[in-house]
């Protein structure tokens, strides 16, 4: 009976937490969500369908630094959904401040996205842009927020006060398929800062990755990029030793080392969202732990 009372009460405040969240992306008007199709964005993309049916859309920006595989995830998750989806093609890659890979190179990301979409906004027939940031991010190293800040990007998770967990909760309440999807940073956060991130080397990552989940099957893994063409693997600290094996260790190193690594590491810490960020001085953190 207990048990009964307390899912009752969580089910009640997360249903209020989603009215909340839904009247909140009203107030804006006809909204355009800036969609990867993870858990945070999708949460915000469905409040915008409840407030605005087929009026509200969600952009994804489609470049060398999204994965196939994710990509293929915003599509589908946007059918699933119901929202209209428009896939805007992305030239970070060109910018040369991009390319250079300091620790703001989230900034000029974000800032080519914001920029195309609003120059679509009236086209889409929209008036405001949104993301889907939430409070846990507001601790992390994220210059992309920057960039919303310059482009009146709102961040309605944030503005409702709504963090990580209660994300996952609510996506869990509409029945979202990436409800418990990991977090998926973009290739490009892979590459160890002052690397240059290139075509070829978000590629390399993509491919070293897709390997790695095909042969152990983990959801949660990173390939980071580090200087002088070192991969890194990340992956949960239980699943360490399985990557240690022998007929595993072996089948890892030749198929990266194909792939055009020269070294080959495994991270005994095991996997850190953001681990790259460790290297950025402490007065910098507080601009997406990536």
């Amino acid at each position: 009976m207990t048990i009964t009372s307390a899912n009752s009460n969580t089910f009640a405040a997360t249903e209020t937490l989603a009215g909340n969240l839904v009247k909140h992306v009203y107030a804006y008007g006809p909204v355009a969500v800036a969609f990867s199709g993870g858990v945070d964005s999708a949460v915000v993309a469905r409040a915008a369908v409840e407030a605005f049916g087929d009026k509200a859309v969600a952009v994804t920006a489609v470049s060398h630094s999204l994965a196939t595989s994710e990509l293929q995830i915003a599509r589908s998750e946007a059918v699933s959904i119901g929202i209209r989806h428009v896939e805007v093609a992305t030239n970070e890659f060109e910018r040369p401040e991009y390319r250079a890979n300091t620790g703001n190179r989230c900034f000029f990301c974000k800032d080519t996205l914001y920029r195309i979409t609003a120059s679509k906004l009236s086209d889409l027939g929209v008036s405001v842009m949104v993301n889907g940031a939430n409070t846990d991010d507001l601790g992390d190293h994220r210059p992309g927020m920057k960039a919303a800040q310059e482009h009146h990007v709102r961040s309605p998770l944030i503005e409702v006060g709504i963090n990580k967990s209660q994300v996952r909760q609510l996506a869990r309440f509409w029945s979202l398929s990436v409800a418990e999807k990991p977090a998926s940073p973009c290739l490009s956060s892979r590459i160890a800062y002052h690397v240059e991130v290139t075509r070829e080397r978000v590629h390399r990552v993509e491919r070293a990755e897709a390997f790695l989940h095909a042969l152990t099957g983990l959801n949660q893994l990173r390939v980071r990029y580090e200087a002088d063409e070192m991969a890194r693997i990340e992956v949960p600290l239980e699943s360490v030793s399985h990557l240690t094996t022998d007929a595993v260790r072996m089948a890892v190193t030749v198929r990266l080392k194909e792939l055009g690594f020269r070294r080959v590491t495994l991270d005994l810490e095991g996997f850190r969202s953001g681990s790259l960020n460790d290297v950025l001085p402490m007065v910098q953190l507080g601009d997406a732990a990536e």
